[in-house]
């Protein structure tokens, strides 16, 4: 097992990442205040591993109760956040208690932003059962939910108290959701380390094939771009944390336009990413070469770089409007001055913004 540090002052906490986590006591002990724990779990992952981690709290002494969520984006909403307040309402659960966030991203989101709001506040613990979740949600303490116009636009920040990425569990991912994972993988060496990049290129094809050694270098070294940060930056405040959205204003767009949960958030950010370097290469910071980089690594973990041909250029900028980037009514932008430095921007000319979200299949210009 290996220990990240989220550095927070007091509210430091650790990312256990290795296999078998789930039943080490070592890492529930000292991260859940009181006595009565709620594990908030999904559909599909709950007959899979809410066992373990009952067994594992019911040992430690814990007062457990679970409460199991249909599982898809299109559930991350108020509605189903309130279910988990009845939970914990009608099983008296008090100012001391403590939720257990056991699934991928949607259920983290819900899961921490209902312990942002019970009884103005309540500890959580985060453990991710998938690779988006392991190097990217999980950490960092952005909490929420969607609107039907616009996702992520209603939430809270609220760290964890710790982080268990248990990478036995990726055994069970099914491949599409694994390769969503890698997008957010890949986004750390576009916006902050060449070198991971560089890595990532390398040993892309041992990645694919969930090689564990390479696995587990690759989780490790995305919590450590994202605990640096989430440190350097927790709420936002200088724009140095925004820059973990690359491609996420285009991603959006398109997880709106064509209904939450039928892309993949990870594969919204992948098109997304690529949609930002194109629009970095129109602006005169990328050459053509490096985007073409980007595609190819893009495509090398098997994820979708073209938008969804009925998506407008126009639909795409009403869409883009909802986005917590946007100041003073202007839209901002995470772009790439270079291969591992991005930048928020509103610089753009919009008619350079239009021929990026026109370009269809041919992002970043005919390669071949």
């Amino acid at each position: 097992m290996q220990t990240l540090t989220v550095s927070l002052n007091e509210r430091s906490y650790p990312i256990f990442i290795g296999e078998s986590l789930l039943t080490q006591a070592v890492c529930y002990q000292s991260y859940l205040q009181g006595k009565q724990v709620l594990i908030v779990s999904n559909t599909t992952v709950a007959p899979l591993y809410l066992a373990q981690v009952e067994n594992t709290l019911n040992t430690l002494g814990y007062q457990v109760a679970s409460y199991i969520l249909p599982d898809g984006e299109q559930f991350k909403n108020m509605a189903h956040v309130e279910s988990i307040f009845t939970q914990l309402l009608e099983k008296r659960f008090n100012r001391d208690c403590a939720l257990v966030a056991l699934g991928g991203g949607v259920v983290g989101d819900m899961t921490g932003f209902a312990a942002a709001c019970y009884q103005r506040g309540v500890s959580f613990l985060q453990i991710p059962t998938t690779l988006l979740a392991q190097v990217d949600s999980s950490v960092g303490g952005k909490t929420g939910v969607n609107h039907p116009l616009g996702k992520n636009m209603i939430g809270a920040f609220k760290q964890p108290n710790a982080v268990l990425a248990d990478t036995s569990v990726l055994d069970t991912l099914n491949d599409r959701e694994y390769a969503a994972g890698l997008a957010e993988v890949i986004k750390y060496g576009l916006i902050r380390d060449e070198p991971f990049l560089d890595w990532l290129e390398q040993n892309m094809a041992d990645l694919v094939a969930r090689d564990k050694k390479i696995l587990a270098e690759a989780i490790t070294r995305s919590c450590q771009n994202k605990a640096d940060v989430v440190a350097a930056d927790e709420l936002e405040a200088n724009d140095v944390r925004a820059l973990l959205n690359l491609g996420h204003t285009f991603g959006h767009a398109i997880e709106t336009a064509m209904g939450y949960g039928v892309w993949l958030h990870g594969e919204a950010v992948a098109t997304g990413m690529l949609m930002a370097a194109d629009l970095s290469w129109r602006l005169g910071w990328l050459t053509q070469d490096e985007v073409l980089r980007v595609k190819r690594i893009l495509l090398a973990a098997q994820l979708p770089i073209i938008p969804p041909i009925d998506i407008s250029p126009e639909q795409f900028l009403q869409l883009m409007a909802v986005d917590k980037k946007v100041l003073a009514g202007k839209l901002r932008l995470v772009l790439l001055q270079k291969l591992g430095q991005a930048l928020v921007t509103a610089d753009f000319p919009l008619a350079t913004l239009v021929q990026t979200l026109s370009a269809g299949e041919h992002l970043g210009g005919d390669d071949e």
